[in-house]
């Protein structure tokens, strides 16, 4: 009986499933077609990112290559950014969008933006706690009704994942404000030529469907845990 409960929760993490591939096909589909518009004054990411960088007062914060598609990100440990080749060194109305984007993470570190601080503060104990999360929880299951230790570390196991829910949750904050400012940013300093604010825009709201897909995700898998838990009982 046991083994049926676990698998017909499966489909508990379908409409998250869906919606990833939904965001992630909203994602490739906005850069694509924004990464084939060029900028009308001919910025890349890369100088988009410098000049928005030194506009407020973060001319030390360097500006690094990574490889990869889409793996660009500011890393507030170093105070520097790093940008893919596709954004960093093109001339696009999506690489500009996404620099700008990394831009504002930037300043959410300068005017200590509480929410990006603390996801940093927990990152490390997200990820100690996920890596235990699952492995304790199967200990849980394999006790099960035998004795009071399986309740226990299924408990543990809940617990421990909801760390990673939490640090989903958290991010959704850093990662809208950060669009937010990208496109005030752009704006306020003349950046954007007629037209190609819409394409930013576009490319930013499909990228934080992933991080709002990701939060889905987690809150699903961990109901579908407390199913399971519960089941045991």
């Amino acid at each position: 009986m046991f083994f049926l409960e676990y698998y017909w929760t499966m489909l508990i993490l379908v409409p998250g499933i869906i919606f990833a591939a939904y965001a992630q096909h909203q994602v490739s589909s906005a850069y694509k077609a924004y990464s084939k518009v060029p900028t009308k004054n001919g910025l890349t990411g890369e100088d988009a990112a410098r000049r928005l960088l030194n506009a407020n007062g973060l001319n030390t914060v360097g500006i690094e290559n990574v490889a990869g598609n889409l793996t660009d990100h500011y890393d507030p440990r170093s105070k520097v950014m790093r940008l893919s080749s596709g954004v960093g060194q093109q001339a696009s109305v999506a690489a500009v969008g996404i620099a700008a984007h990394e831009t504002g993470h930037a300043i959410q570190d300068k005017e200590g933006y509480w929410p990006l601080r603390f996801r940093g503060f927990i990152v490390p104990i997200t990820g100690f706690a996920s890596n235990l999360a699952w492995p304790i929880f199967f200990i849980g299951l394999f006790f099960g009704q035998a004795s009071g230790w399986g309740t226990m570390f299924m408990n543990l196991g809940i617990i421990l994942f909801s760390f990673s829910l939490f640090f989903t949750v958290i991010t959704l904050p850093v990662e809208f404000n950060a669009s937010k400012r990208a496109i005030a940013a752009l704006v306020d300093n003349n950046l954007l030529q007629p037209g190609e604010e819409v394409g930013v825009k576009k490319v930013l709201r499909a990228a934080a469907l992933t991080y709002v897909a990701a939060a889905l995700m987690s809150l699903l898998t961990l109901i579908r845990l407390i199913i399971l838990r519960g089941s045991r009982d």
